[in-house]
């Protein structure tokens, strides 16, 4: 990843830009920590305010270094903050003469000056507002990039009481989940089922896997056979505490009934923190479960398959991904060097096709054993690159389906001025055939879809089939 040199005034923006101060003129603002930004060397201080140095800071900073920054047309960027600031202005009911949109030109210094200006004008009618507007405008911009992986990361919160591994939320899972209802809905397919039980709300109100949720909060989850807004209110994050009123129909008993969940803390099961989970099936196939590709995951699988192999000898693995959402592109390649050496298990390449090659780590000892994947709809980025590695070099078969289509590059993050975290790629992930992942996912060789009765009675179809193939 690329390091970025940072001025030594580029981690100074001055507390003093709170919104309770009238903006002073552009003369008067230093623009040395506006147009650079490094990455993180250590943990950062406490969170100041968003303001509008903070971001032109994130703007030039993007133009910079994301992947596609060189041929980006940056007056999309400016137009959607603009947009969101307006938008602000209007749920306030504090709408004001100057909040205008300027021209925009196509050159991104001058651009950001009549931004800028007018930002300033119109923020200047309403200092009570500055703080929130620049939060929205801030998140609009990055938003505007269309990327699954950019991210703005500020005002991170947790509740009260929260102990290390509790859950928030209404403590249900459902066959569409969180990032599918953000970054793709036209990937899910009705109906809207409960596939888990995790805790909290749901579990006093006895919700069951199979239970399909009919309407959210009065609201159809699917029109037409297309996912509806209301989905996301199943997915509530901290500090968001709406009550969510559900419509619900349980197939085996033709009940259906309503039910009103808040959201809040939970405690979740032990099992379900873990990264690495194994055991014996069939008495002779390992079946091993990896929820994310965390640090030293690669190697917690290869000890997991060891001390199963000690018990007995293997005839084939099953690795579950299914609600794998990602993490380190190193381990994803390391678990791939298991099961075959000498391989390009991806593409890195920038905006113009230069392209760097990630290989097989051959210093990883084969398994030299049959390999079966479980992949759904949450197994997402380093998650992707496993499997399509997995598919392309013909190292195992994918059963289950299609990934997320999350995986536009690795991430890499950048620190504002005001202690908070720009993430995003600064370069795009292609397969080992060079074939595009992102917002496509990869295909399973089998496709087993759970239905909401399999959900119901406990059965695994995928994990059925795998098992099928492996012991033919």
């Amino acid at each position: 990843m690329t390091v970025i040199r940072i001025a030594a005034a580029g981690l100074a923006i001055a507390a003093a830009a709170a919104c309770s101060a009238p903006t002073p003129p552009r003369s008067q603002v230093s623009t040395a920590a506006g147009t650079v930004c490094a990455a993180p060397r250590r943990v950062p201080d406490a969170e100041t305010a968003t303001t509008i140095d903070i971001i032109e800071q994130a703007y030039f900073c993007i133009l910079g270094n994301y992947y596609s920054g060189a041929t980006l047309d940056a007056r999309s960027l400016l137009s959607a903050g603009f947009g969101a600031l307006t938008r602000e202005l209007n749920r306030n009911g504090r709408d004001v003469p100057e909040a205008g949109m300027p021209a925009l030109t196509g050159d991104r210094k001058a651009d950001w000056t009549a931004f800028e200006a007018a930002y300033r004008k119109t923020t200047d009618q309403v200092p009570d507002l500055r703080d929130k507007l620049a939060v929205v405008t801030l998140e609009a911009i990055v938003a505007g990039l269309g990327d699954n992986h950019a991210r703005w990361t500020h005002d991170v919160k947790r509740p009260p009481d929260y102990y290390d591994g509790d859950g928030y939320g209404l403590g249900f899972l459902a066959n569409v989940n969180g990032p599918q209802v953000e970054g793709n809905p036209g990937i899910a397919l009705p109906p809207l089922f409960v596939t888990t039980v995790q805790g909290g709300a749901a579990q006093a109100a006895g919700l069951r896997p199979g239970d399909i949720v009919e309407s959210v909060n009065g609201s159809a989850p699917f029109i037409d056979g297309k996912a509806t807004p209301a989905i996301a209110a199943l997915y509530p994050v901290y500090p968001e505490a709406r009550p969510v009123r559900l419509r619900l129909l349980r197939q085996s008993t033709g009940r259906r009934w309503s039910v009103t969940l808040k959201p809040g803390l939970y405690q979740r099961d032990l099992a379900a923190l873990q990264v690495v989970t194994s055991k014996l099936l069939d008495d002779d196939i390992a079946y091993v479960r990896l929820r994310g590709f965390a640090p030293d995951s690669a190697n917690r699988v290869f000890r997991a398959i060891s001390r199963l192999r000690a018990v007995r000898p293997l005839s084939g693995v099953v690795l579950d991904l299914r609600g794998n959402g990602g993490g380190s592109p190193v381990e994803a390649t390391r678990l791939v060097s298991a099961f075959g050496h000498g391989k390009v298990t991806a593409y890195q390449c920038t905006v113009d096709g230069k392209c760097e090659t990630s290989r097989t780590d051959d210093t990883v000892e084969l398994l030299n054993l049959p390999l079966m994947v479980l992949t759904d709809r949450s197994c997402a980025s380093a998650c992707e690159h496993f499997s399509s590695a997995v598919k392309d070099l013909r190292l195992g078969r994918l059963v289950g389906t299609r990934t997320a289509g999350v995986i536009s590059g690795p991430s890499q993050p950048y620190l504002l001025g005001n202690n908070t975290s720009l993430s995003f790629p600064v370069k795009h992930h292609l397969g080992p055939n060079r074939e595009v992942i992102d917002r496509i996912g990869v295909p399973p060789d089998h496709h087993v879809p759970l239905t909401p009765q399999d959900a119901a009675d406990g059965r695994d179809p995928a994990l059925a089939k795998a098992l099928t193939l492996l012991n033919k």
